[in-house]
């Protein structure tokens, strides 16, 4: 029977952790996870449970582990020596946990990865300007570009733009030093 509490207790931390830390729960403190599943611990016992735990989790949900790769890492981590280490409970836990909560915590996590607004859309087309507002001949091409912009739930904003030959040339010289950036951190991983 205090295995099954003991589980019990452990599957509570980990779900309250999980609303804490993912779900952004403003109720779910360590305070009230202690009181409410641990009141036999030590403050300082239940905060080293509780930091290793949370740990573990962020572990497992920052590698977006499968399966295979949890089983793997949960026999290395039983494995360890001294209070570093998980018990075969904890581990088996951690695995239910992550096989029940494994979507919806990523969903969380993409969640909080996106910024705000957001692109939702992108046009454009090239005009010939053929006069000037002073009525002379012009005859340039113009760029004009219009980006939608919104958040999740709300309506869009539109934002337009005209670009000449000169800030088009800007904007793709822009972009060529971004894609290197890019191409320079994905060539170092």
């Amino acid at each position: 029977m205090a295995d099954v509490d003991s589980s019990k207790s452990l599957s509570g931390l980990l779900n309250g952790i999980a609303q804490k830390v993912y779900h952004n729960n403003p109720e779910i403190t360590e305070e009230l996870l202690k009181n409410e599943l641990y009141p036999d611990l030590s403050q300082e016992e239940f905060h080293a449970l509780h930091e290793k735990m949370k740990g573990l989790l962020k572990s497992i949900a920052s590698a977006d582990m499968d399966q295979a790769q949890l089983e793997a890492f949960l026999t290395a981590q039983t494995r360890k020596q001294g209070s570093g280490g998980v018990s075969g409970e904890q581990a088996a836990a951690l695995s239910k946990f992550w096989k029940s909560q494994r979507a919806r915590v990523r969903e969380s996590l993409l969640g909080q990865s996106r910024w705000e607004p957001a692109l939702r859309g992108l046009s454009w087309r090239v005009d010939l300007q053929t006069s000037a507002s002073r009525g002379e001949p012009v005859n340039t091409p113009v760029a004009v570009v219009e980006v939608e912009l919104g958040r999740t739930g709300e309506e869009s904003e539109f934002v337009c733009m005209e670009f000449d030959e000169a800030k088009v040339n800007q904007v793709l010289k822009k972009m060529a030093e971004i894609q290197q950036s890019i191409d320079s951190i994905v060539q170092r991983s």
